[in-house]
Formats: C-alpha cells, sequence, structure tokens
C-alpha cells in the first residue's frame, strides 16, 4: 500500500469516484504509476510494474480489481474468482491480505479476499474449490496444486488478472518454471486473463518481460516504471575503540551496540542470513536485554502459529524488534519500522535494498539502514553494497532454462486434472518462456519419464503413473489418437492424483523433525540430522527457547522448557554466494588506494601491508600466492567468485596437484578465495587453472562426488519418482535417500542418459557448483596469472587461514576460537620488516 501521499495527478478522472475519494480521504492522489497500471489494464495489456518500496506497488496492482468492483462501474463482477495473487512468501500473502481489507471495508466493496498456502486448513481449501472467493492470494506451489483438481477449468475460467509480486525472487529459479507453466495452463483456462508482475530490485526488466509474457514477447508486456523514491540512509556499524575482526560471519562483537540502536528506535528488523544466525543472534540480544523490551524471532522452520503471532504483534507495533532471515524479505508493510539492521554480509545490492526498504515503508521517506560487517571482508562488501544501493545499482541470477523435473511434476499435475493431449499440452508448456526450448523429443522423454521412470524403471509398476487411452475421451479415436492425430494421456490410477498432490513441491529441504511439547504445541522443525544427534536430557536452543528432549519418536522431538542453555540447531539449506557484481565492487575497492582513506585505520592498515608486501588484484587480474606456513605449503587463489566456485575450484585443483605429485593435504574456500596446503610448493599455478580442467576433471569430479546424488535426490523428489509422503506416514530421510541412491545407481548403469540424471546435471552445474563462475576464473587465468611467493602468509590470505577445520560448523559456533587464531596469524602476516618486501610476483600473460 502506500502510505504516503503521492504526487498530484492531472488526471483524477482516471479512477472511478468511490476510489478517487477514497484517496482523497486521506489527502492522496493516485501516483503516475498507479494511474498507468490502471490504463494497461483497461486496454487489455500485460504490465510489469518496477517501483521503489513504498511506492504503493501493491496497491498499483489490485486497482483495476478495486475498480471493477465499484458501483459506479456498473454491475460487479459476477461470483468467482477474479483476482489471483501470487507471492514468494507466505508472510507477504497474509500480509497483503490484511492490507488489502481496509479499502475494501471502508468502500464497502463487496469483494472477499482468502490467503491460500500451506498453512491453510484443508477444510478451507476444499471450500475454497467449491466456493472461491473474488480474490485469491497463494503461493506458487499452491497454485500449481490447484491446477490440478478436475474442478481447476470452472474454477479458474472467469479469472481476469493474475498479479505476482516480488518476481525477482523467484521467476529466475525453479518456482520460477513452476509459476510460468501454470501462466501457460491458466492462460488456456481463461484466454482473457491479463498477467500482471511487481517489483522493486530489477537488474534487467526486458528478460522479466520476456518470462512474464504468453510465449516470450516483450512486446506484449508494458514496462511501468516508478518515480524514483528518496535515497536510503545506510551506515556501517564498527566496533568502538576494538579493530574489525579478521575471521567470523555471527558479528557478535555488535550485539551492544545493536541493543543500543534498538532502544534508540521504534521498531528495528534485524535481518541474518541463516535460521542459525537468527537464534544466536537473538539469544545475545535477549542476555543484554536489561530493559525486557519486547524482542521476537521469525524464520521459515518455526510452526505456522509461532511465526503469525509474531507477524501479528509486529503489525499491531508491540514489538521493539524482530530478529529474521529472508522470511520477511519481500514486501511486508510494517509502518512502524524505523530501522533494519543487516547482520553479515548482504551477498547483493538488491538483496540490500529489498531489506532495508522494509523500513519507513514509504516514498518520500529514507530508508534507515545499519550493516554490521563479521570481518574485514565483510566490511569491503559491506562498502561496495552500500555504495552500489546509494547509486541505484540493482544485480540479480540471470533466467537459464526450464528445469526438467519441474516439467515432469506439471505434466502430472495436468493428468490428475483430467486426460490430456499431447500436441495441445506441448503447445500450451512452450508457450511458457522457459520452456520455449522444448523440442518433440525432449517432450517425448518428458512424457515416457511420467508414464513409466524410463527405460530402466518401466518393469516396475510403482513408477506406472499416466498411459495412453484407447477411449473416446477428449474426441480421440481407436488406438489413442485424438480426432485430429493427438494422443491422449491419463492417469494410470486415480490414486495416482492422492499421490501427486501428497508430494508435490519445488522446495526440498533436508528431511525435519517436529519439535512439540507434550501438550502437542508445536514449536517448528529441526533437521533431522541434528535431532537424530540427541538423546532424552540433552538441551538445545530453538524458537528462542531452551528446551530439554523427553524422547524421539517416530518423527518428533518431544520437549520441555529446560534451565539451562544448549546447542543451537544448524541448517543444511544452500550457502548465498556473493553476487557477481558486487564481487567486482569489491575488487574496484582493492586496488582504489586514494578511497583507503575513508576506511578504518586497521583494515587501511591491512590493506596497505597487503599491497606492500605482496600485491591487490587488480581489473582481469587473478592473484596467487604461495608461501610456507608450520612445515606445510600454501597455495590462496583469490577469485572474489563466491563460495560454491572457490568450493569447486578446491576440490578440482586439489585434484590436479595430486596428479602432478605435490601431496595436496586438504583445502578450504570462502566467498573470495581458496587456499590448498601441500607438502611439495607450487611453483606455476597456471597449469593447475587451465580450462581444460571443465572437460576433464570437473565432469569425473561431479559424478564420483556426493553432489549428483544430492541433486538426484532433489530432482526425484520434485519429478516425482520418490515419495516423501504416503497417506498417514512420512518418510525419514535416511529412508528417502535410501531410494534415491539405489535408483540412482540402477540409472547410471543402465540408463545414463536418463531425464533425472540430465536434470542432476544441471542442478549440480548452475547451483551446486556455480560453473559458470568457475569458468569465468579459468578465463581470467587465462589472460593474466599473477603468482606472488612470498616467505610467510600474506595479510589477506589471513581471514581464510583462520577458517582451517572450522568450515562445517555453523558461523558464530567457533568465533572465540577464530579470534585467537586470527590473532596468531595476523601477528605474522602484518610484522613489519626493515628489509624490502619478500614477495615476487611473476606474471603470466
Amino acid at each position: 500500500m502506500s502510505r504516503s501521499p503521492p504526487t498530484p495527478s492531472d488526471r483524477p478522472s482516471d479512477l472511478p469516484p468511490e476510489l478517487a475519494g477514497w484517496f482523497a480521504a486521506r489527502g492522496w492522489q493516485p501516483r503516475r504509476h498507479q494511474r498507468e497500471m490502471l490504463a494497461a489494464a483497461r486496454a487489455g495489456r500485460h504490465a510489469l510494474l518496477v517501483a521503489d518500496t513504498g511506492a504503493g506497488k501493491t496497491l498499483a496492482g489490485f486497482l483495476p480489481t478495486l475498480a471493477q468492483f465499484c458501483p459506479s462501474a456498473g454491475p460487479p463482477p459476477p461470483d468467482g474468482l477474479h483476482t489471483l495473487y501470487v507471492s514468494p512468501l507466505k508472510a507477504l500473502a497474509h500480509d497483503v491480505q490484511r492490507n488489502l481489507l481496509a479499502p475494501v471495508e471502508e468502500l464497502g466493496l463487496p469483494i472477499r479476499i482468502e490467503s491460500r498456502t500451506g498453512d491453510t486448513p484443508s477444510e478451507r481449501k476444499a471450500r475454497q474449490r467449491a466456493r472461491p472467493p473474488h480474490v485469491l492470494l497463494t503461493t506458487p506451489e499452491s497454485l500449481s496444486l490447484l491446477l490440478s483438481y478436475p474442478e481447476s477449468a470452472h474454477l479458474f475460467g472467469s479469472l481476469q488478472r493474475i498479479v505476482i509480486d516480488e518476481v525477482h525472487a523467484f521467476a529466475t529459479g525453479k518456482r520460477g518454471d513452476l509459476l510460468a507453466l501454470a501462466l501457460a495452463r491458466l492462460s488456456r483456462l481463461a484466454p482473457q486473463v491479463q498477467r500482471v508482475a511487481l517489483s522493486a530490485t530489477l537488474a534487467d526488466p526486458q528478460a522479466f518481460r520476456r518470462w512474464l509474457s504468453p510465449g516470450g514477447d516483450a512486446g506484449l508486456v508494458d514496462l511501468v516504471t516508478g518515480e524514483p523514491g528518496a535515497p536510503p540512509e545506510i551506515a556501517l556499524l564498527l566496533p568502538r575503540g576494538e579493530r574489525v575482526p579478521w575471521s567470523g560471519h555471527a558479528a557478535a562483537w555488535a550485539v551492544p551496540q545493536l541493543y543500543q540502536a534498538i532502544r534508540a528506535h521504534r521498531t528495528t528488523l534485524v535481518f541474518t542470513n541463516t535460521r542459525f544466525l537468527a537464534e544466536y543472534i537473538f539469544q545475545l540480544l535477549w542476555a543484554a536485554n536489561d530493559d525486557h523490551l519486547p524482542i521476537g524471532i521469525h524464520h521459515g522452520s518455526l510452526s505456522k502459529e509461532a511465526r503469525r503471532k509474531v507477524e501479528g504483534a509486529m503489525a499491531r507495533g508491540e514489538l521493539r524488534a524482530l530478529v529474521c532471515t529472508a522470511s520477511l524479505d519481500l514486501g511486508v508493510d510494517w509502518g512502524d519500522i524505523d530501522l533494519v539492521v543487516q547482520m553479515g554480509a548482504p551477498k547483493g545490492s538488491s538483496r540490500l535494498l529489498q531489506r532495508i526498504g522494509r523500513a519507513n515503508h514509504r516514498l518520500d521517506c529514507p530508508s534507515k539502514a545499519l550493516l554490521v560487517p563479521g570481518n574485514r571482508f565483510e566490511f569491503l562488501e559491506a562498502t561496495a553494497a552500500r555504495e552500489a544501493a546509494l547509486e541505484g545499482e540493482r544485480d540479480g541470477d540471470p533466467f537459464r532454462p526450464g528445469a526438467l523435473d519441474v516439467l515432469a511434476q506439471h505434466v502430472m499435475a495436468c493428468a490428475c486434472a483430467g486426460p490430456f493431449a499431447q500436441s495441445a499440452l506441448l503447445a500450451e508448456v512452450r508457450s511458457a518462456a522457459p520452456y520455449a526450448w522444448l523440442d518433440e523429443a525432449g517432450w517425448h522423454r518428458v512424457l515416457a519419464f511420467v508414464a513409466s521412470g524410463g527405460y530402466a524403471l518401466k518393469a516396475y509398476d510403482r513408477f506406472q503413473r499416466i498411459v495412453r487411452t484407447r477411449e473416446g475421451a477428449l474426441g480421440e479415436s481407436a488406438g489413442g489418437e485424438s480426432a485430429g492425430g493427438d494422443a491422449i494421456w491419463r492417469l494410470a490410477h486415480p490414486d495416482q492424483a492422492h499421490r501427486h498432490r501428497l508430494n508435490a513441491g519445488i522446495i526440498v529441504d533436508a528431511e525435519m523433525l517436529d519439535v512439540r511439547f507434550r501438550n502437542g504445541r508445536s514449536l517448528g522443525r529441526v533437521e533431522e540430522a541434528f535431532g537424530a544427534s540427541l538423546s532424552p536430557g540433552d538441551t538445545f536452543r530453538f524458537a528462542g527457547l531452551d528446551l530439554e528432549v523427553e524422547s524421539v519418536r517416530d518423527l518428533e522431538l518431544i520437549v520441555r522448557a529446560a534451565r539451562r542453555a544448549g546447542a543451537i540447531p544448524s541448517y543444511m539449506g544452500a550457502r548465498i554466494p556473493i553476487s557477481t557484481h558486487l564481487a567486482e565492487r569489491v575488487r574496484r575497492l582493492l586496488v582504489d588506494r586514494a578511497g583507503w582513506g575513508r576506511f578504518p585505520d586497521d583494515v587501511r592498515e591491512w590493506l596497505e601491508m597487503q599491497d606492500w608486501r605482496s600485491r591487490l588484484p587488480g581489473p582481469g587480474e587473478l592473484l596467487v600466492e604461495t608461501f610456507p606456513h608450520q612445515s606445510r605449503h600454501y597455495t590462496v587463489i583469490h577469485t572474489f567468485e563466491g563460495w560454491n566456485a572457490n568450493q569447486s575450484l578446491g576440490m578440482l585443483v586439489t585434484r590436479r596437484m595430486e596428479e602432478r605429485g605435490l601431496g595436496p593435504l586438504g583445502f578450504v574456500a570462502n566467498d573470495y578465495a581458496f587456499g590448498v596446503w601441500s607438502l611439495k610448493p607450487v611453483d606455476d599455478p597456471a597449469p593447475l587453472l587451465s580450462p581444460d580442467i571443465l572437460t576433464h576433471e570437473f565432469i569425473a569430479w561431479v559424478e564420483n562426488s556426493h553432489l549428483l546424488r544430492r541433486a538426484f535426490r532433489e530432482v526425484a523428489v520434485i519429478g516425482g519418482l520418490v515419495e516423501r509422503q504416503h497417506p498417514g506416514k512420512r518418510k525419514s530421510g535416511r529412508q528417502v535417500t535410501f531410494s534415491t541412491d539405489l535408483i540412482y545407481d540402477v540409472l547410471r548403469r543402465h540408463e545414463p542418459d536418463h531425464l533425472l540424471i540430465e536434470a542432476a546435471w544441471a542442478d549440480a552445474r548452475t547451483r551446486l557448483t556455480d560453473v559458470a563462475r568457475v569458468a569465468d576464473v579459468l578465463e581470467r587465468a587465462g589472460r593474466q596469472v599473477v603468482h606472488v611467493r612470498l616467505d610467510r602468509v600474506s595479510p589477506l590470505a589471513v581471514p581464510l587461514l583462520v577458517m582451517i577445520g572450522r568450515e562445517s560448523l555453523p558461523a558464530g559456533a567457533a568465533d572465540d576460537d577464530l579470534l585467537l587464531e586470527a590473532e596468531a596469524l595476523a601477528s605474522e602476516a602484518m610484522r613489519p620488516d626493515d628489509a624490502a618486501p619478500a614477495g615476487h610476483a611473476d606474471a603470466a600473460d
């Protein structure tokens, strides 16, 4: 909603008099982009709105719907689903429902608004299918499930408008693939439907116009841009009288200052990058809370009841601070928030802008934010992100071809809704931009997989899900062809529909255990691997509470309140890598010597000592440092390409070093570099980084590592080959892993080109190994490797070496140990010498 007086309009007649009066009663007038969205709707055009936070994007998206239901517009639209709102987060859907009800109730409009997410009770879901509201707020997964019901054709036949909020958050990934396929189906069920997407942070609006358009034609989608808002006020929080830490990510040092900031503001939103850090920072804040301020916690593993309770308290202005994760990243409009804090590195300028936009949710009022770096590299990253945000620069993930496992799930959903014609569904699928590439051969492979599991599995009845029919449905003739020569497919058995709906979804988390009190009250979920390590009497901290395990039964942890603190659960979610755009900015900061003067003294001295003793990587250069340390030889390669790419390169370079007899002993990686320690020194790093590493070692490494098995487990679940849920029973994570490993081994031996093996490879290349960024490093290595030989550890390598042996620990778990070890390494690296620097650089062009 727009909470600030919009710019004056010289065309108030754009709005029905009821809405014009509603605006006027608040001293508002519709903004230009809101009028343009209304004009696009009246012209029957699809539209993409890109406008700053607080610009009234949500209201702009819904304005045509509200206008159509105004009495002055004529008879109200008939009963039935009129507008579908799709958001990436459950919290956002509930927040929009709360805010949208205000104008509807105040204007007395005959609009029923409901939400439908994974938290919605089953009886309400059934009622919504039989008697849908006028406006339904949902997520991509819930929409896909709705489309799997036979009544979906009737349910969506009246649909006029689809509003996709925060489209940048999911369009480029698998959830975006699923939504694009759903949009294609909706356009067939309701040819009149208009598509609208909203975002504040798009780096490439043209690509999103293609994604949003039926058929991928960007020209069919109007681009509407909003007026620029007030520039944000972004400050970096630094230690008082102390040095910026060398390593660590929790920024626990900042808690006393953070608590004072909370005291000085009405409501503070504290963002962390992981669920572990949310619990950890909440614990530290609560220990410092001498004033007993109401402080809450919110993340995706908490129970629905816990999340709703906190969201309600925030909406009523009852909390002074809320520690959260990406579960509240997007669009949530709580007007009393006057400060946003980012704990640790922001990882991208768009993500940072999205988060700080939650403060002072008004276009004419600057958002106020504090960035709290955990270490020196994070200080540089936070500085780069701050400057990018102030300059209005955006970043984001690129689009890639639609995933085959998602397509298989969609085909099954279509079959659950009723028999489908093979060629007609292919045409529909191709109209979704992510699948415009799909040819007949690929389509037949997808159908064969959904029908029987593929060549190697077709003998097993449990994989038989759809069949070609010889009956007369859809006007087909005998032999399974329609009157137009189109093959018809239907479910192999009606039970398949129930099984699909139990297991459909795109987000495949590690298997979880429910955490409950004995009275049945749910607190949320922890990962099975963590829960399996607990025994009765053990304690742990979760949902801000100290808990003691009473028993472990089935897939539940039964707990009671404890008097002592315990371990905080960690989660195996994927790490967010630093964006390519932000990494380039950090590299520019490193070589901008004139700009170092604005840095804290210890950071400036760190860079100056690095510059004097070794070298700082210039544009287009790949800096490789080699040095001895504690009877070992170290090779550190400063890539700035993110953790996934550096982890992959660390594995590949280690293998090459082993083949060359250098005796590698291990490696460590972070977002900025990776390092290998070995028995023998590396004299020439260039051969270790030659491009053929991707055509030879990369394939062998991925095939023989856990990565492909992990990717296969996820695509097998998404593609429906392995079911996690059965009626009245849920498989444990071990059971799912056992099943997928068996199938994986069968397919690797007998059908290595299986559809899901291909899908797993696509995931391994993009998400798990970030092979595109690996290739960027190798391309830089081919242009210019700068090899610096040193007699001891370099200042730039200290933050990396401190992590050796602690890579698997959650951030914050070993900060005290890290500080001690960092001091010892830093003393060696920063020790001044009377002699000239020992570094010797070789540049290989």
